[in-house]
């Protein structure tokens, strides 16, 4: 006769306590979201000339450009600084993520 699993107990913790941690887990991941949401985040091209300044939700809120930055002559210098300090804010934000909210994921992906 063969012996069945015992499916009611994983590693000597049963679904109930499962359950609460996996609830807690989220907790805590849904908290350390909001203070990241809650946060500013700026990216700054070179020499500072554009600084462009995110909420954690990754909604531009304020782009601010140096008028030495204006160059009628070079349309496409400004346009690369403005990239530059976008792409820079928002990998703030993704690090800061990551930073925060890696160690839940660690090992999922």
């Amino acid at each position: 006769m063969s012996k069945k699993p015992n499916f009611g107990a994983m590693g000597g913790m049963n679904m109930q306590q499962m359950m609460k941690q996996a609830k807690k887990l989220q907790e805590q991941m849904a908290q350390e979201q909001q203070t990241i949401t809650a946060q500013e985040f700026v990216g700054k091209s070179a020499e500072d000339l554009v600084v462009a300044t995110f909420s954690g939700d990754r909604k531009l809120k304020k782009v601010d450009i140096n008028q030495a930055a204006i160059d009628p002559d070079d349309p496409d210098m400004l346009q690369d600084l403005i990239i530059d300090a976008v792409n820079k804010g928002l990998a703030a934000i993704d690090d800061a993520t990551q930073s925060s909210l890696g160690k839940y994921t660690k090992g999922m992906i």
